[in-house]
């Protein structure tokens, strides 16, 4: 960063969180303390399913980040507990508010119930986006990822992908090969956190990287695996890794952010494979 800032982010050791906190000078992590990254770190620990921000009562930073807040009570909790001993909100929301290929949002749950589905994520974003902005006004940064890929990513996504390559051969699709799909590389969206901060700049910025379709995405993983991979579709199920449906294909060409790194999707294949390579077999 260019001038050190002082950054409390909420969670800080996930996949999008780690990422982030990677790129930061002086991080405070807020979080249950389950996770060995970042020894050097001050950390906090707590518990927002629990609404246990005890430890969040003393200190003052320049920014919060919050990473995991999913539903609107989360985000007046944290809100509450921090008070006005934090400048700014930097508030990672994602790409499945917007209601089609535009600006529009989809309209706001303000109550929606656990687990999340894909008619109530997108709308329960929008309402945390809303209770920051109500809150901070200028102080507030909303950031809104597409689907997220890159090293240490703890959900299905692209790596079902890149495994599915590396064995080669028949690669069964509950979905349509032509579908476009868009991913950002974690530490472009990292990177962009990083620089709205230091910029101190406000207001709702997307981040996106390369767009193709699943057809070409496998292409590509089957090129950094080295091998031969045949599409074969199969009838539609309930859920499979960056399958989407046709209603929700229009959402798959946002423009990055002003500014933003955009790494080739090649790189992050390739640094996905590698990485999954060093795990335990699942």
């Amino acid at each position: 960063m260019g001038t050190v800032m002082r950054v409390l982010v909420l969670g800080g050791t996930g996949f999008v969180g780690r990422a982030i906190t990677e790129q930061l000078d002086e991080p405070t992590l807020f979080n249950r303390g389950t996770s060995p990254l970042f020894p050097t770190a001050e950390h906090r620990r707590g518990d927002r399913e629990t609404g246990d921000y005890a430890s969040l009562m003393t200190g003052e930073w320049d920014a919060v980040v919050d990473v995991t807040a999913y539903f609107p009570w989360q985000v007046r909790q944290t809100m509450d507990a921090l008070g006005d001993r934090v400048r700014r909100y930097l508030f990672i929301s994602s790409h499945a508010v917007f209601a089609g290929a535009g600006d529009e949002l989809r309209p706001a749950i303000p109550d929606a119930e656990p687990p999340l589905t894909n008619a109530t994520y997108g709308p329960s974003k929008v309402a945390c986006e809303r209770e920051v902005v109500a809150r901070f006004g200028e102080r507030a940064t909303i950031v809104r990822p597409v689907k997220v890929a890159g090293p240490h990513d703890n959900q299905t996504g692209l790596t079902t992908w890149t495994r599915a390559a590396a064995r080669g051969g028949r690669f069964e699709l509950p979905g349509d090969p032509s579908q476009p799909v868009q991913l950002v590389d974690s530490r472009d969206l990292a990177r962009l956190v990083v620089k709205l901060l230091d910029k101190d700049r406000g207001g709702a910025h997307t981040a996106a990287g390369p767009s193709t379709d699943l057809a070409g995405l496998m292409a590509v993983c089957a090129a950094a695996a080295g091998t031969e991979v045949e599409i074969v579709p199969v009838p539609e199920q309930s859920y499979f890794p960056l399958v989407k449906p046709r209603e929700l294909w229009n959402t798959q060409n946002r423009k990055p952010a002003e500014d933003q790194t955009v790494t080739p999707l090649e790189t992050t294949v390739q640094d996905v494979l590698a990485w999954d390579r060093t795990r335990p077999p699942v």
